[in-house]
């Protein structure tokens, strides 16, 4: 991201911690309900967790499982109708997941395209049980620009700011929506939160027309997803490692796994490696909170593995928060909803 909006507007309505995903989605739609709106943030794309995801729509790593269908099923909705945009660079492309044991139908079935279960003569040696859909596959290279372009052609300011505490973020606004990820653990002290690391390979484009996600009865995936310039081979789901550096030796396995489900893998080109950090927590927090003196700020992290793939729907739940927190009611007694 090479322009930053300047910081002009001494008194916005709100202000955004943080510049991923979910940062930019929340202010997408606070903007087109007339809100103003700026965005604080450390990092900016394309230097965010979020441009490093592969990323299918997939719920991975998140919770409560309700919720997340429910945010899933919206967000779902969205990318879809996104697709039709060439700009966004998302592209609906069908896909299958593979399991070496039988397993039950996720709770998203329901609502995905095309969803099946895989016939016996359909596996791969090793696997029993699978099933396809179509999802929506999001380059996030692309995605995360059409994001801040549409953010600032709405008026959004994007302003690269560190803070080292909440109160700060209420010097010119009255209400805070904190979209901090992983940095909400310092910036709260809230040590739910936790890195689940997260290394893939970028390689050439391929002539892959499928995503595979291949699952293991321990709660990691590898998966292949081929995007409109390269494929993204995958992955890992490392619980408290904090480390953004490449591992040859976990390299070396995505690289045999991927390879050996997809032959086609072993001939293509290794662009470069890359490790993000997913931000975690037992679950999603996503609520109003009333401060002591009467500000709210709404707290929207902690999506794990599934920070795009819900993006939209939480997205959704924040204006609806801030809908019910208008000027006039922020005097009202402290709580949370």
């Amino acid at each position: 991201m090479e322009n930053v909006t300047q910081d002009t507007n001494p008194d916005p309505v709100i202000t955004i911690l943080g510049c991923g995903v979910n940062g930019l989605s929340s202010g997408i739609l606070l903007l087109e309900e007339g809100y103003k709106v700026k965005i604080w943030a450390k990092d900016l794309p394309p230097h965010t967790t979020s441009n490093i995801a592969a990323a299918v729509w997939y719920p991975y790593k998140v919770a409560p499982e309700a919720k997340v269908a429910d945010w899933g099923e919206r967000s779902y909705e969205i990318f879809c109708e996104l697709a039709s945009i060439p700009e966004t660079g998302i592209r609906i492309l069908p896909g299958v997941e593979l399991f070496r044991e039988p397993t039950p139908d996720p709770v998203w079935s329901s609502y995905v395209r095309n969803y099946r279960h895989a016939q016996p003569e359909e596996l791969p040696a090793g696997y029993h049980d699978g099933y396809f859909f179509d999802s929506p596959v999001i380059d996030t290279g692309i995605y995360m620009g059409y994001l801040v372009n549409r953010f600032q052609q709405l008026g959004g300011e994007i302003i690269r700011r560190e803070i080292g505490s909440l109160s700060e973020a209420f010097e010119e606004s009255h209400l805070v929506v904190n979209c901090t990820g992983l940095g909400a653990r310092s910036l709260l002290g809230d040590k739910e939160v936790y890195p689940i690391r997260g290394q893939i390979i970028r390689v050439s484009r391929t002539a892959l027309k499928d995503f595979f996600v291949s699952a293991d009865n321990y709660g990691t995936a590898n998966y292949i997803i081929p995007r409109s310039n390269d494929c993204i081979l995958g992955g890992t789901a490392e619980a408290g490692e904090w480390s953004l550096e490449p591992d040859a030796a976990t390299a070396k396995k995505i690289w045999e796994v991927c390879s050996q489900l997809v032959p086609e893998v072993a001939q293509t080109q290794v662009l470069e490696h890359l490790v993000g950090l997913r931000p975690a927590r037992k679950e999603v927090r996503l609520e109003a909170e009333v401060l002591p003196d009467a500000k709210v700020v709404i707290h929207n992290y902690g999506h794990g593995g599934a920070g795009v793939t819900i993006s939209w729907g939480c997205a959704e739940q924040v204006l609806s928060l801030v809908k019910v927190f208008s000027p006039k009611e922020l005097t009202l007694g402290q709580g949370k909803v």
